[in-house]
């Protein structure tokens, strides 16, 4: 496997750094999850029992993972993580950055007694300055504080929320990519390092596109409402069955072959049509036609008219549509994940394959604490001591 090397300690819930390490999972780490005795808030979204096998979000963040609790607030928890990070190559966490300091578990207090260690925090807003330590979902870091939101709902609309994890799912990646960046570099140095991510630094890294034309030029259209668009063809259209697709141009040719397309030649030699098009009023004409052209078609006949003519377009799909969809299938968008009770179900793959390399999930998510015996004795605990961790609730 791709990361069987390395061994990978997560300390931290919800969704980006344990999306991180379920990633690495899946591509071969041995990844061991620390959690409270209160376990990862995602545990409590769905049951898992004999009767609802196999938590959805739990599972998919966690799987193939083993799973030890400790206490790390009282001095035998924390030397108890110590232990097993004595030969762990990455450690990850989004403890807040002044709890870590106060735990003693912060960078610069562990980089002395584990020189080769990847640590990696996943922050709201970064290690350093005033809001540091500021609590953040990918919700209010990512989507909100970022600027995402604001470029991406027109301002004729109540604002909306995005999808849960939406922007923690980017993190993790980001986090996943400085890792492995590390992780090549200690392969010259010998040495490791500290590696951070942000939600609002994976937000404004999403909206790439508008934030380098507004440091650039300073300013950037973003979002509009629909008739205020300047792109003719680009966006979405309604078909005659309450369908609706996606249209994006990508050059000058697609202008001539989709008014072509749908029977208004007319337009292609119109001298108002000189692209780009920067009368408003012209663009609103130009969109009212197709407009007109797609409401008399099926979604099927219009992706069909789209795609003879070599213009990209999509079909706005719903959930039950991808599931179903072979295309998802064939680039590898879902993967058995086992229950833990002896079965398995369909999961979100991670985002990458290799391919003549099996990747995938190494086992269930682990039960809260399953594995808090075999890993302690791999650290160098004997049963004697594992039981004397428990009777104090340093380890559970």
């Amino acid at each position: 496997m791709l990361l069987s090397d390395l061994k990978v300690v997560e300390w931290s819930t919800w969704i980006a750094g344990p999306g991180c390490a379920a990633v690495m999972a899946d591509w071969g780490a041995q990844v061991i999850k620390i959690e409270s005795s209160a376990g990862d808030a995602t545990r409590g979204f769905w049951p898992d029992t004999a009767e609802s096998p196999g938590n959805p979000i739990f599972s998919c963040e966690n799987r193939g993972k083993r799973g030890v609790v400790l206490d790390v607030g009282k001095p035998d928890g924390r030397a108890a993580l110590l232990a097993i990070l004595k030969d762990a190559d990455v450690f990850i966490t989004n403890v807040r950055p002044g709890a870590l300091k106060r735990a003693r578990l912060d960078y610069d207090s562990l980089k002395a007694a584990f020189p080769t260690l990847i640590y990696a925090n996943v922050t709201g807003y970064g290690l350093t300055g005033p809001e540091a330590d500021v609590p953040a979902f990918d919700l209010t870091g990512f989507w909100t504080r970022s600027g995402v939101a604001h470029a991406t709902i027109p301002p004729d609309q109540e604002p909306f929320t995005c999808r849960p994890g939406f922007g923690d799912h980017m993190t993790a990646m980001a986090t996943l990519s400085a890792i492995l960046a590390a992780v090549h570099e200690r392969h010259t140095t010998g040495r490791g390092r500290q590696v951070e991510t942000a939600l609002i630094r994976a937000g404004s890294y999403a909206l790439g596109w508008d934030y380098a034309i507004h440091l650039r030029y300073g300013a950037a259209v973003t979002a509009q409402p629909r008739d205020d668009r300047p792109a003719a063809l680009g966006g979405f259209f309604r078909t005659k069955d309450d369908r609706w697709f996606c249209l994006a141009a990508r050059g000058p040719r697609d202008f001539p072959a989709v008014m072509g397309a749908v029977g208004r030649p007319d337009y292609i030699d119109d001298p108002r049509c000189v692209l780009p098009i920067t009368d408003l009023d012209v663009v609103r004409e130009i969109r009212a036609v197709l407009d007109a052209a797609f409401a008399g078609m099926t979604l099927a006949e219009a992706l069909a008219l789209i795609n003879s003519v070599d213009v990209i377009c999509a079909p706005m799909a719903t959930l039950d549509e991808v599931v179903a969809d072979p295309t998802a299938h064939e680039a590898g968008c879902f993967v058995e994940t086992p229950d833990g009770w002896g079965g398995s179900f369909l999961a979100p793959a991670a985002p990458a394959r290799f391919p003549g390399t099996p990747t995938g999930p190494a086992g269930p998510a682990p039960k809260l604490g399953e594995h808090t015996r075999q890993v302690l004795a791999e650290a160098g605990y004997d049963p004697a001591a594992v039981d004397a961790l428990i009777a104090a609730g340093a380890a559970c």
